[in-house]
């Protein structure tokens, strides 16, 4: 795209950012945080293309000043590595809502069609979760012990291979985006379908209550699974649907986006890890009340997180602004 082109298409919205910037001028929050992150890809892709032009320096020096703006309350924030879970995530973040919203209705759609075909036919579990675990349970059923699978093996040696694994699950969901997002469709209907077989088959054997055990440490689990979908969504969205990028330009702004969402689940999955590994195993001991404040505390902390506070953060922008 010519220079000139590219000024004219995207003039009209630099120069609203700017008018709020200098005159306090009210945008709607969800409009400014548009606008915000809008810039900040222009500046790249004016990085990319237009070297040493006045436009570069125009856009540099707009977004220093919105980013001067964002950060100045607290001087603390210049460590990098605090300011990105506090401030830089959760307002990038709100802009890929919708995008957390499809991948989760996604995943839901497959937990259905785990629940509803292990209603309907009793070996469908064992197609899915496979013999040699549906028997090993089974038997743990049997001695009274439907959950002695997380007792096994030392807390420490579980903890790690399960935040481990956890991790390498997520990464394949982002990673597997790159097939044009089929892929990550494919591994998030995949752990959709398990859990919803898994579900089922404790609800067959009248033991359901018996699966709030593996909620102390799934809800943080799968909640994050669900999370790093939606990066492999940004990345393979971006090469599907480019808007006025070239699909090179669009495919490496999507896969960078979707690396830092995955790079935010890693602290969760570290939690999930270690509730698993020495909290879980004792979870048919706990008081029902102790177990599911730690279920619920899971789920406010991630919805929190995910949802909540990115809303909150970009309409306070919008004040500060």
């Amino acid at each position: 795209m010519r220079e000139a082109s590219f000024v004219k298409q995207n003039k009209e919205k630099w120069l609203v950012f700017e008018k709020a910037l200098h005159n306090n001028v009210k945008i709607n929050p969800d409009d400014l945080a548009s606008y915000y992150i809008q810039l900040t890809n222009d500046l790249a892709y004016a990085q990319t293309y237009y070297a040493d032009s006045k436009t570069l320096l125009y856009l540099n020096s707009l977004a220093s000043e919105a980013h001067q703006k964002i950060y100045i309350t607290k001087r603390e924030s210049k460590n990098k590595i605090i300011s990105f879970w506090k401030y830089e995530f959760p307002l990038f973040f709100r802009a890929y809502h919708k995008t957390l919203l499809y991948t989760f209705i996604i995943f839901m759609s497959a937990v259905l069609i785990g629940v509803i075909s292990t209603l309907n036919d009793d070996s469908f579990v064992r197609l899915i979760l496979g013999d040699s675990y549906v028997n090993m349970t089974i038997e743990n059923i049997e001695n009274g012990e439907a959950m002695a699978v997380y007792k096994s093996g030392s807390q420490i040696g579980t903890f790690l291979g399960i935040t481990i694994n956890n991790i390498r699950v997520a990464i394949m969901a982002f990673a597997f985006g790159v097939f044009f997002s089929a892929g990550t469709i494919y591994i998030l209907f995949s752990n959709g379908i398990m859990l919803g077989a898994f579900i089922t088959f404790f609800y067959n054997y009248g033991i359901l209550e018996k699966t709030s055990t593996i909620w102390l440490h799934g809800t943080i689990e799968i909640s994050v699974i669900v999370i790093a979908g939606c990066a492999g969504l940004v990345m393979g969205n971006s090469f599907l649907f480019p808007k006025t990028y070239s699909r090179r330009v669009s495919f490496m702004k999507g896969a960078k986006d979707g690396l830092k969402i995955v790079v935010s689940t890693i602290p969760f999955f570290i939690v999930a890890g270690f509730i698993e590994g020495f909290i879980t195993r004792f979870g048919e001991q706990m008081h029902p009340i102790l177990s599911y404040s730690i279920i619920f505390a899971s789920l406010a902390l991630i919805v929190f997180y995910y949802i909540i506070y990115p809303i909150k953060l970009n309409k306070k922008l919008a004040i500060n602004l």
